[in-house]
């Protein structure tokens, strides 16, 4: 009997890929990066997600090659384990067990068996130690290395603030104003400090620290935008350094080239700056990168170079500083006001990005497929200037029409509403409808009549507005003759309910029923003649949300209130079918199968409820979901239904629920264990993933995971002739070229294997092939044969590409011979 898997919350994507420095590969192919709990490894020729590398348990904080094979990483974590992967397979080859917090890992090519981390000092809040970390050579996956020696005790936690000098002969670290350098021969320590303002009242505070790769050279930078390049700093009283300056705010990271002929430095106003042998007066710019830059990386080979900006982005970038690659991951802004929404058309989930934008975001990849400018103004940086904001976003069924509002708010209140429509030229979303002020306060909600068959002939958008009212718009035709569109929206309809502000709205599955909360009142419309037809309440409290039950509980009507209560009502009986005492901060049903999924606030934590409406007994009950408070959540539709064994968790089989913290971290649910997720079940090699997604590829990656599937399912398949077993596709695919014969030649035979029969094979000749292909290596089986072989003329070509021919009925042999006497010979001028 298999033992039910326990739920657990993972960090499926969305994470800041700016959490610590990205890497290159030795030969800069690929660069790797931080991603949550996760390390990611991207083709930099492609920007594609190559591996991910699964199984730290918590955050991970940093990544070093291994310099002793560059095919491999370390990478180090909160979860007190440092773990070294192949990184090439995504396979995990040892998991060192420090049994500390680890904040920052360092690696150098002089240490073999050890390498450099920051930890929390013991006993004592906000201090910090870096320590080498001896790691034994022993037999075993796991091993604990609790040998522990301390470099440097009062360092900064932050990885940009500690640095290893030439060939590992030194280490710099830097906190507030104060710069202390241990040299490990001598054993010697050296400190140097600044005054916390200079004479222009600039800020000296210590940014950023890094080393020169040739000589003895520290560069710092500084909170007024300032770089010192320390030298002679062997003696504590006759060190000097040279000033840099051309940032006008902090400088947030530093770093050298290869040969340390140059120096790169970013900042908050998103330019990369490259200094020139040291000089003041030689630097070269990159601006109008985006945002501020976070971290910069240089790869070993100086042909690249690696930026990571806040706003989840990492740009690539050639060495003569000419942009190359950009990898976009989710957007965090200040606030999400949009909530998660999910786009029907890309299962992509859709919130605010970039300020005024709408940002597609691809679960898969994890990574932004596009983002939609929705206020089409200028973004102006500036503290305090109150501009338009983007704060509700809704799709339609079919994803056709999309719904978004805008506001501002000055002396006056300025409101917009606008409805667009999927161009399928351009395949994406254009201005159809701009409709000012259609609330006279605030949208609460918004939402389309989300029956499929009603949006090509009537779609319906309902918006609530604390000014009291909601309001339906419906499509007219525009009767304008110079009207750019044939069609646009209009309201239809205006409901109140005795004055009270409206603050939420749903419509039932079928499209027949509309519910609107007004404080503590619900009340459900009729969509067709607007006709009130119950209310609903359960004082005290204001109602928070509410959701119609789907497919066989569509009849129930869901509520929560702020004072604690989750209620459903029965819509056929109108009475009250149960209710329970919970602080619902999240509801949010499921669109393919009738489970609702309850987030709830308990004291310090939140915990998830997922229930039938028709069973007040909840069905899966997950308490101490994270210590954040959640504040969105949503369900997003598989391409493939999971196989879960546990029946607690099969509302997970069809969807997969989504929720996104007040920290703006996306997190999911899985069944699997951190070693059922540790690597991809394909172990195909990273070579093989980066090649560039063309239809050929797709036709090679299809065959091989379908043969894949059927070898691990032990199905016995029969092939069709023309497809997967055709012995000239396979040795177009597998034969070196060099060996191959001219095009010429092979062209008929390639002809020849796409030919299909008309008629179809008798159960007989069917499992007389099955037979046939469990025993190729068996010549001379020729009793159960009722096919004959071809000419043994006709034989040639396929013997010398090595395959045994497909055998053919006697009508499929008597139309090939047919098509033969045809010339193929013009194919081969292609």
């Amino acid at each position: 009997m298999v033992a039910p898997a326990a739920l657990r919350v993972v960090r499926c994507g969305g994470s800041k890929l700016h959490g610590a420095r990205a890497v290159f590969s030795a030969d800069a192919r690929y660069l790797l990066c931080t991603s949550g709990d996760f390390v990611k490894m991207y083709s930099v020729g492609t920007e594609e997600t190559v591996c991910m590398l699964q199984g730290h348990a918590d955050l991970v904080t940093g990544i070093q090659l291994n310099p002793q094979n560059h095919l491999q990483l370390y990478s180090s974590s909160l979860d007190g384990t440092i773990k070294l992967w192949d990184f090439t397979d995504g396979i995990l080859i040892k998991t060192f067990i420090v049994g500390y917090k680890l904040l920052a890992l360092y690696a150098l090519a002089n240490c073999e068996d050890s390498v450099f981390a920051v930890i929390p000092k013991s006993g004592e809040r906000d201090s910090f130690q870096l320590v080498s970390v001896k790691l034994t050579k022993t037999a075993g996956q796991e091993m604990e290395a609790k040998e522990l020696s301390v470099i440097l005790d009062g360092v900064d936690e932050s990885p940009k603030h500690t640095a290893f000098g030439r060939e590992g002969e030194y280490v710099a670290s830097v906190k507030e104003v104060n710069l202390q350098v241990y040299f490990f021969k001598r054993k010697q320590m050296n400190r140097f400090s600044l005054s916390a303002t200079n004479t222009k009242g600039g800020n000296n505070r210590f940014t950023c620290v890094a080393c020169h790769p040739k000589e003895d050279c520290i560069a710092t930078g500084h909170g007024d935008g300032k770089i010192r390049l320390w030298r002679n700093f062997c003696h504590n009283k006759e060190y000097t350094f040279s000033t840099l300056h051309w940032h006008h705010d902090i400088v947030m990271d530093l770093a050298f080239s290869v040969e340390g002929t140059s120096l790169l430095s970013g900042g908050i106003e998103s330019v990369l700056v490259q200094w020139h042998n040291g000089s003041d007066c030689k630097k070269d710019f990159l601006p109008r990168l985006g945002s501020a830059i976070e971290y910069i990386s240089v790869s070993s080979d100086g042909t690249s170079y690696c930026t990571s900006h806040t706003d989840n982005r990492i740009t690539i970038i050639n060495s003569n500083l000419r942009f190359s690659k950009s990898i976009q991951g989710l957007i965090k802004g200040r606030d999400v006001k949009t909530g998660l929404v999910v786009d029907p058309r890309t299962k992509a989930l859709v919130l605010n990005g970039e300020p005024g934008h709408l940002q597609f975001y691809c679960l898969q990849s994890d990574k932004q497929l596009y983002s939609l400018d929705i206020v089409q103004q200028e973004y102006i940086h500036q503290a305090g200037l109150n501009q338009l904001d983007l704060v509700k976003v809704a799709f339609s069924a079919q994803g056709k029409w999309l719904a978004t509002v805008e506001e501002r708010e000055e002396t006056d209140l300025e409101l917009q509403l606008k409805l667009w429509v999927f161009d399928e030229e351009t395949q994406s979303f254009k201005l159809n409808t701009r409709i000012n002020m259609p609330h006279e306060d605030h949208i609460t909600a918004m939402c389309f009549r989300d029956r499929d068959e009603f949006e090509d002939d009537s779609p319906m958008l309902v918006t609530a507005g604390k000014d009291c009212l909601f309001k339906a718009w419906v499509i007219v035709e525009d009767t304008d003759p110079e009207a750019q569109q044939s069609v646009s929206w209009s309201c239809d309809f205006v409901g109140s309910y005795h004055n009270y502000q409206a603050t939420n709205c749903c419509f039932s599955e079928d499209g027949s029923l509309l519910a609107v909360s007004f404080e503590e009142t619900i009340t459900v419309w009729d969509s067709v003649t607007w006709d009130l037809k119950c209310t609903f309440c359960h004082p005290p409290g204001k109602i928070r949300n509410i959701c119609f039950g789907r497919l066989t509980c569509s009849k129930y009507l869901i509520g929560a209130t702020d004072h604690g209560f989750l209620c459903c009502w029965n819509l056929l009986s109108c009475a009250l079918e149960w209710s329970a005492q919970l602080n619902v901060l999240v509801l949010q049903p499921d669109p393919l199968s009738e489970h609702i999924a309850a987030v709830s606030w308990l004291s310090k934590d939140s915990s998830l409820f997922v229930f039938k409406p028709n069973k007040p007994r909840p069905i899966c009950i997950q308490r101490n979901l994270c210590k954040e408070k959640i504040q969105f959540a949503a369900f997003v539709p598989r391409d493939i239904p999971e196989t879960i064994v546990s029946e607690k968790y099969l509302w997970l089989r069809r969807s997969q629920l989504y929720f996104l913290t007040n920290t703006q971290e996306l997190m999911t649910f899985s069944t699997k264990s951190p070693e059922e997720r540790l690597t991809p079940s394909s172990k195909q090699l990273a070579v093989e993933e980066s090649l560039p997604m063309t239809p050929f590829s797709l036709l090679l990656g299809k065959h091989r995971q379908q043969s894949q599937e059927d070898v691990d399912l032990g199905k016995v398949v029969i092939h069709n002739h023309h497809n997967q077993d055709s012995p000239a596709v396979k040795e177009l695919l597998h034969t070196p070229a060099h060996v191959l014969p001219s095009a010429s030649f092979l062209c008929p035979i390639f002809i020849n294997s796409l030919l299909t029969s008309k008629e179809s094979k008798s159960a007989e000749e069917i499992a007389d092939e099955v037979e046939m292909e469990s025993e190729e290596a068996e010549d001379d089986s020729d009793e159960e044969r009722d096919i004959i072989e071809m000419e043994q003329d006709d034989l040639r070509p396929m013997d010398f590409l090595g395959e045994t021919t497909c055998r053919l009925s006697k009508s499929q042999e008597k139309e090939l011979r047919k098509i033969r006497k045809m010339d193929y010979s013009w194919i081969s001028s292609f």
